[in-house]
């Protein structure tokens, strides 16, 4: 099972990209360079990678378990997942292609950009405040070992 230091370690990373990103964006020349491509794309890597591993390691046995508020838990959780991934999967469609960026309204790309980066955030919050905890609570060597 994936550890609560390496869950850790991916939220920070998405937190701290979306706030440099969140910066930089707003500026349409400094939003057009490479740097700010190479970033972004590091920010949706790392936000399909987290929710991905999640997915593949966190859920199986919250689903499975004999309380039914852990498996509602995990069935909130991974119904939201799916949500932030169509999400996501939309906006990239809307704004990328071949990982590039491809932007012709700056001002809606700033504005859906702040909004996907708060759906992100939000979600991390929720996960630290009510996923991790139920996770722990149902898989005691998972504290011991984050």
């Amino acid at each position: 099972m994936i550890s609560f230091a390496t869950l850790s370690t991916q939220t920070d990373k998405i937190t701290e990209l979306s706030n440099v990103l969140a910066y930089l964006i707003h500026d349409r020349a400094i939003c057009d360079t490479s740097v700010t491509w190479a970033l972004f794309f590091e920010y949706v890597d790392n936000v399909q990678h987290h929710l991905d591993s999640e997915d593949r390691e966190l859920y199986q046995n919250l689903l499975t378990h004999n309380d039914s508020k852990v498996c509602n838990t995990a069935k909130m959780f991974l119904s939201g997942s799916g949500e932030i991934k169509r999400v996501f999967s939309q906006y990239l469609r809307r704004w990328t292609k071949n990982r590039t960026l491809h932007i012709k309204d700056h001002e809606q790309f700033v504005k859906e950009t702040a909004e996907m980066f708060e759906l992100v955030l939000r979600r991390i919050e929720d996960e630290v405040e009510h996923l991790y905890p139920t996770v722990r609570a149902v898989n005691v060597g998972w504290a011991a070992a984050a």
